[in-house]
């Protein structure tokens, strides 16, 4: 049995560190709402395309 590459070990999912703000101004508060957009984004991207790729494997062996 081969080993497997770390890309391709199950991964739990990460938790969310919630930051603590004190300190922080509001640019820099709109700076990281800003990030988190972004990375919001990326992540419904990720989902999209997984399920893309289920709905094509899906019509592919369906039985018809």
């Amino acid at each position: 049995m081969a080993l497997m590459d770390d890309e391709e070990r199950p991964r739990s999912a990460p938790r969310f560190k919630p930051m603590v703000f004190d300190g922080w101004d509001v640019a820099q508060l709109k700076e990281y709402i800003e990030s988190l957009r972004t990375e919001i984004s990326r992540a419904e991207a990720a989902i999209g395309a997984r399920d893309a790729q289920r709905l094509a494997a899906e019509a592919f062996f369906k039985k018809g």
